[in-house]
């Protein structure tokens, strides 16, 4: 019997999903399909998608008119996943299937013309916004059933073809149709931290024990880091091994940074979980919405995004367009990217640790150990200027490279140690800060809000005067007097400190300022 029945779907608005219901009505005159909810094209083209895909799978399409509303109509509609929701509507609609067989069930999935399922990107974000809708259950394209089984407390069933759906439906007997293909080939992306961990170790890296430092105290603090210096110094070197010292994510970071992914179509469909930090490093030549994200119908996340609770790595930074390294400002220090267009406005996370590598000078061969350099002074101070001002005071610490002597090469294989020995001294430093800020939403020196940190954690009276007289004489902005007492926190958990005293804080402005580290920093270099 025909009449009007109704699916469920989910719209996602950025890494915020909302309920889209799927109305559908049949009903006399002449044969027409009209769809109504501002669909984009692509939602649009699913009446072709459907028909072909129905009839294909041994269906009859209803030769009648039929009415397909995507409620609710005031908000956009964009992507092809609405398509299996609208072809199980019309078969309720035209009683081939029971009116009530979905109820309390979010559909997601793509139709091919013959009826099979396609995998699609954003399962995660969209299931659980159908859990905290209310509903009980979820299907999905075969391939994403993993993906959406992260979300607890709700039902997820896998299929294969629409044929499959319905026989599930119908209680008759499975097909055997062919596996769905999954969104995109495992090619060993490189924003998935765990990929490093086995090819790079901290102990290939000979000397550089101030640059080591400044790493590991990045690393215990998440604090952003810029490396200066000439070409095959080892700031790459440096910044590739900083992955494998910090911990997994824990199970909030862990579906945040893969939701991301997943808006992204980005996930390994035999790792859906992500659980270790991903490791973004875009090449300099890469546009402003690459990094930031966007688009021209569909919103995408960007570098920033893809990087959140992970590594923001921009090796030759002043290679990079202005507007690109601007756009760092507000994402450093809010956590999250906004981007608005005229019909839609998205936001995503953007929580990511900083690494910053550059020249000294445009030709690279300007150090205090080298006269090779033919840059003039003001191409010097214009090539570093690409860097505002506003970014590098964003910016915790900051190191020049310089070429290692023989002798301190010759030292540094007596102290240097591997990526897994320091990362347990990573790990310790964190547990300190996890359980002095146990009682607070943060969970790193670096999140905590200036003012809350000398209200609760204040410093020493002596060390808190050390940062007062360079803010007095303008050597310190109060948002880097700020940084730099995060900072000291951190060296004080590294040293198993209580409380950051003038040591902390000579060793914080010294990692600040990129001055030469004193006797207190090389016992900790030799201690990592």
């Amino acid at each position: 019997m025909a009449g009007a029945a109704h699916t469920r779907s989910v719209t996602l608005d950025g890494m915020n999903g909302r309920p889209v219901e799927i109305e559908v009505d049949i009903s006399s005159g002449l044969p027409r399909v009209t769809l109504v909810g501002l669909p984009d094209t692509s939602v649009a083209e699913a009446r072709d998608r459907c028909r072909s895909a129905i009839v294909n799978s041994g269906r009859s399409w209803p030769n009648r008119r039929v009415t397909i509303n995507l409620a609710p109509s005031s908000l956009p509609k964009t992507g092809s996943h609405y398509d299996l929701a609208i072809a199980l509507a019309v078969l309720m609609a035209d009683g081939v299937l029971p009116r009530d067989c979905l109820r309390d069930t979010v559909v997601l999935g793509e139709l091919a013309l013959d009826g099979r399922l396609r995998a699609i990107p954003g399962v995660l974000p969209a299931t659980l916004a159908a859990s905290e809708a209310g509903c009980t259950r979820v299907l999905v394209p075969e391939v994403n059933v993993s993906e959406a089984e992260l979300v607890e407390g709700i039902a997820v069933t896998g299929a294969r073809s629409l044929r499959h759906v319905v026989a599930m439906l119908l209680d008759e007997e499975i097909p055997d149709d062919p596996p769905v293909e999954p969104l995109a080939r495992d090619q060993g992306h490189s924003w998935l931290g765990a990929d490093r961990l086995g090819a790079v170790d901290l102990i290939d890296i000979a000397g550089q024990h101030e640059a080591r430092l400044s790493i590991v105290v990045a690393a215990a603090g998440g604090h952003h880091v810029q490396l200066v210096g000439p070409p095959g110094i080892g700031k790459t070197m440096l910044a590739q091994r900083l992955p494998g010292l910090l911990p997994d994510l824990d199970y909030v970071e862990s579906i945040e940074a893969t939701a991301v992914h997943s808006v992204a179509g980005l996930l390994r469909s035999d790792t859906p979980l992500l659980v270790r930090p991903p490791f973004v490093d875009p090449h300099h030549t890469a546009s402003a919405v690459s990094i930031v994200g966007g688009g021209s119908k569909t919103i995408r996340p960007g570098a920033l995004s893809l990087a959140h609770r992970g590594i923001l790595f921009m090796d030759e930074a002043p290679e990079f367009a202005s507007n690109v390294l601007d756009a760092l400002r507000q994402p450093l220090e809010s956590g999250h990217v906004v981007i608005s267009r005229a019909a839609q406005t998205a936001m995503f996370p953007a929580r990511f640790q900083l690494i910053l590598a550059s020249n000294p000078c445009p030709c690279g061969l300007n150090s205090a150990t080298s006269n090779l350099c033919e840059c003039s002074p003001l191409m010097r101070r214009r090539y570093k200027d690409r860097i505002s001002g506003p970014i590098r005071d964003r910016i915790d610490i900051h190191r020049s490279l310089a070429a290692p002597g023989r002798p301190e090469l010759a030292a540094a294989l007596s102290y240097a140690r591997s990526t897994a020995e320091v990362a347990d001294v990573v790990r310790e430093a964190r547990a300190r800060q996890s359980w002095r800020l146990r009682d607070t939403p943060w969970r790193l020196n670096v999140h905590v809000p200036g003012p809350t940190l000398r209200r609760t954690w204040p410093l020493m009276a002596d060390a808190a005067a050390v940062i007062d007289r360079d803010v007095n004489a303008s050597r310190l902005s109060a948002r880097a007097a700020d940084r730099v007492m995060r900072l000291a926190w951190t060296v004080a958990d590294l040293a198993g400190v209580d409380r950051p005293g003038v040591d902390e804080v000579r060793t914080a402005l010294a990692l600040r300022k990129s001055l030469p580290l004193d006797g207190h920093l090389r016992e900790m270099v030799q201690r990592s």
